[in-house]
């Protein structure tokens, strides 16, 4: 059974992001929502506040407000929810890789490496920031050489430039692995049982 996000079916929530996996971990929890990605140059935000001496906590939360802020200045009455989340391993911040040449890369520059995943989430309605929260985990990918790179790309397709490190841990990035220190939701780009938690606390959503 489907939970409007405002509790009432009349009411409306929106994700202000495309993620097709964000959008799978809140209906997956019950949640009826619309979904319409917010038009942000996220590479210019990132470039801007790690100029001002930003850290990638701060610079995930800037990026998840941002992306509300827009959907909720042209859907009034309706709660917005925005997430981003960044990748830093060694001081460096990735990005999703623009091709198959720079998802190859980045998997190559990860492996036998840790990295954190830092996923922050908001919450606004008509302009007003109601909620905010960042989490983050741990990861330790396995060694691996070009050869395997090469065969996971093969059997990941498309999906390897659909998320930042070039993984998907809920399918065949399980392969490139050997610890994860965190939430799992988070891992995938949400923090959602804080999310959960907010909205059952406001009246959101049912207890």
């Amino acid at each position: 059974m489907s939970v409007a996000l405002l509790g009432s079916a009349k009411s409306r929530g929106i994700l202000a992001s495309g993620s097709a996996t964000r959008a799978a971990l809140l209906r997956n929890a019950g949640l009826a929502f619309e979904q319409i990605a917010a038009p942000v140059d996220e590479g210019e935000l990132k470039r801007s506040m790690k100029a001002e001496g930003a850290d990638a906590a701060a610079t995930a939360m800037a990026l998840a407000e941002l992306k509300a802020r827009r959907v909720s200045e042209r859907e009034p009455g309706a709660l917005v929810i925005g997430a981003d989340q960044m990748l830093v391993a060694g001081g460096t911040w990735f990005d999703k890789p623009a091709d198959r040449a720079a998802a190859r890369a980045q998997l190559l520059a990860l492996a036998g490496t840790s990295h954190r995943l830092i996923s922050a989430a908001c919450v606004l309605l008509d302009g007003e920031r109601l909620w905010g929260r960042h989490e983050h985990a741990t990861l330790l990918m396995r060694p691996f050489g070009e050869a395997f790179v090469e065969r996971y790309l093969d059997a990941a397709g498309m999906a390897a430039l659909h998320s930042v490190g070039a993984y998907q841990l809920e399918g065949l990035g399980a392969q490139l692995f050997q610890r994860v220190d965190g939430d799992y939701f988070v891992v995938l780009g949400l923090p959602l049982l804080a999310l959960l938690d907010f909205l059952r606390g406001r009246g959101i959503v049912p207890e």
